[in-house]
């Protein structure tokens, strides 16, 4: 498949050029719509709980901010009135960037959008968001984390509990994960096991804690949240 936009020629299945960020085709195929595609008016404002918060946090505190290209704004800079990051969508230049630093920038990109509550923004870079962490494969579990939450801001909950069992294979305490996999259950009402993962990693806290994860560093202003969060649905506050 050819690039409409730069000529470049790209896998098939993806949704959006990786070189110059330009749409491939009109609608996506080879993956099941989600509720996102019938709601972009709406989806960001549906966001609530912890899945809300994190977003808010991570746009709030970007883990990405060294001022390169595709760096976070500068202090002062509008969040979602700007061109911000990476530039005006959908003429993203992720070019210079490494796969999986072009989905973590993207990433932030859709928690600026949502904290600005430009469902327009929203809906122009999740797919790119999703396209760009199963381009970045194989994740680990930070990725992983960072594609779970985007699943479940498309409302794909069922896959967005694949994403952190899967990053759970690689590292079955990882604090992020357990939280993950804890909310996507809940977000399908399956309250049982959200309790015994979030019983989990209320457990292996203080340890998980003490490995000095770069992980957890990145998302510090959203640890306490997690852990909150957990204490709240077990009861423990």
């Amino acid at each position: 498949m050819d690039c409409p936009s730069c000529a470049e020629v790209m896998e098939k299945g993806l949704r959006f050029c990786t070189e110059c960020g330009g749409p491939l085709r009109l609608e996506p195929t080879g993956r099941e719509p989600s509720p996102s595609s019938t709601a972009a008016g709406t989806l960001p404002w549906a966001l609530t709980g912890v899945l809300l918060v994190a977003l808010l946090v991570v746009a709030a505190f970007p883990i990405f901010s060294d001022g390169g290209a595709g760096g976070a704004p500068p202090p002062g800079t509008p969040q979602g009135g700007a061109p911000g990051q990476l530039g005006p969508a959908p003429n993203v230049d992720l070019s210079t960037m490494t796969p999986r630093e072009a989905a973590d920038r993207l990433f932030e990109r859709v928690a600026i959008a949502i904290s600005a509550q430009d469902s327009t923004e929203v809906m122009n870079f999740l797919p790119m968001a999703l396209d760009a962490y199963d381009l970045a494969r194989p994740l680990d579990p930070d990725g992983h984390f960072h594609l779970a939450l985007l699943q479940r801001v498309s409302l794909d909950f069922e896959r967005s509990l694949e994403t952190a069992l899967a990053g759970l294979e690689q590292d079955p305490d990882h604090l992020l994960l357990l939280s993950a996999a804890a909310e996507a259950h809940l977000e399908m009402d399956d309250e049982g096991p959200a309790r015994e993962y979030y019983a989990r990693m209320l457990e292996v806290w203080d340890e998980q804690m003490a490995r000095d994860l770069d992980d957890y560093d990145h998302h510090a202003n959203l640890m306490p949240i997690l852990r909150q969060d957990a204490e709240a649905l077990l009861g423990e506050r």
